[in-house]
């Protein structure tokens, strides 16, 4: 792999994290101000026995910041796509 092309990966993964924390942040900010809408118009008040509307948004939400975190903390950083390819490029060069 030439040096451009690790350049590029790491590019890649740097985008992929600097991505996750901005979206990590968001999501904090906008549960909060979620939280803090419902404790002032439900939440004070003891209104309802069930589980509070923010909870369903932050669990939704929670989900896709986990894949999030995932696909740029876990592993290598490469793609599946991107291991597949590598993998058949060897295999290519063995037959020959």
């Amino acid at each position: 792999m030439s040096e451009d092309q690790k350049d590029q990966r790491l590019w890649k993964i740097a985008k992929r994290r600097a991505d996750f924390r901005r979206s990590l942040y968001t999501y904090l900010i906008v549960i909060g101000f979620l939280w803090a809408i419902w404790w002032f118009t439900q939440g004070r008040l003891g209104l309802g026995h069930s589980i509070p509307w923010p909870a369903w948004v932050m669990l939704g939400w929670g989900i896709g910041i986990a894949f999030q975190y995932f696909r740029a903390y876990e592993g290598d950083g490469q793609d599946l796509a991107e291991q597949e390819y590598e993998k058949l490029l060897r295999e290519k060069q063995e037959k020959k």
